[in-house]
Order: C-alpha cells, then sequence, then structure tokens
C-alpha cells in the first residue's frame, strides 16, 4: 500500500464536497495549538465557516488568523496480511489547506455565506432570522495552499491527477 500526491482541482474538489466537517487548526501566539471539529461550506477555493461572535477560537484569530483546516473521507481498514501489525493501514483520502480567517460582516454577504454552509447538508433553501444573521460569526478562508493524498492505496494503482 501507498501514498499517492493528487493535484486535480476536480479529485481535491470532490473529496471536500464529500466530508461532513473539517478540523480547523489555529495555534496562539505563545504556540498552544486549538483543533475544532466545524460544519462548514466550500466554494470556488473558499471555505466558509461559522461560530458565536466570541470564544476562544475567535480570541485566537484576533491575534493570528492563520489557520490549517484537514478534511479526511472513505476511512477504510486495510491490511497486507491479517498477522502482521505493521501492515495495517487506514485507507482515506485526505486534503489539508492553509489560509487566513477573514471575518464576514455585511449582512447580505454573511446570508450568501450560510446558504454555501447548507448546500454542503442539504438542497433544501432556507431563510434566517435577522438576529440569527447578526449574531453569527462567519469565517472565509481562501485556500492559499492545498495537498491532497489518498493513503494505503494498492502499489499497482497509479497516480490520479497528477
Amino acid at each position: 500500500m501507498k501514498t499517492l500526491v493528487h493535484t486535480d482541482k476536480e479529485l481535491i474538489e470532490a473529496t471536500i464536497k464529500k466530508c461532513d466537517i473539517c478540523y480547523v487548526g489555529l495555534a496562539d501566539t505563545d504556540g498552544t495549538p486549538y483543533v475544532l471539529p466545524m460544519n462548514f461550506g466550500y466554494r470556488d477555493g473558499v471555505i466558509y465557516l461559522h461560530s458565536a461572535q466570541e470564544g476562544r477560537s475567535i480570541s485566537i484569530l484576533e491575534r493570528n488568523p492563520r489557520v490549517c483546516i484537514t478534511f479526511s473521507t472513505d476511512h477504510d481498514l486495510v491490511f497486507q496480511h491479517p498477522e502482521v501489525a505493521c501492515s495495517y493501514r487506514m485507507r482515506s483520502k485526505s486534503v489539508i489547506c492553509w489560509g487566513e480567517v477573514h471575518f464576514e460582516e455585511d449582512f447580505d454577504k454573511k446570508t450568501e455565506a450560510l446558504d454555501i454552509i447548507m448546500k454542503q447538508y442539504s438542497d433544501k433553501e432556507f431563510r434566517y432570522s435577522d438576529p440569527a444573521v447578526k449574531n453569527v460569526k462567519i469565517w472565509i478562508v481562501e485556500m492559499d495552499e492545498v495537498t491532497c493524498k489518498e493513503f494505503g492505496a494498492p502499489h499497482n494503482k497509479l497516480k490520479i491527477g497528477s
């Protein structure tokens, strides 16, 4: 089994869209890491997140807006030999990206971001009350750098999208 690196934008986007959560890694200015599982939306190289207006993550982001976001899907435990512990591996696909969080304050753009987030989970159209939009913190992350890997691929599998 081997690890494949993928660069094809369509495969990267398909991997992201298949996920139901992402993990957002933050680092405080003293180097303390903080990782959150979050719901998300994705469109055109931009990740949309939402949270409360205040809290530990917001405090950290005000000091250091750089984030690392991880998506992981298609998990399946595989092995080359059932009696050899080191041959066990979790087959999966992942996308890791880096960027900087910008908070959206414009009411209409916040509503659009909420629609993008909800499209990740439902085909329904939603309406949001004014207080709901005003009280949500919308995070916008343009992906500066992206890696996509497939772990536990059979040795005979060709690279896809590279």
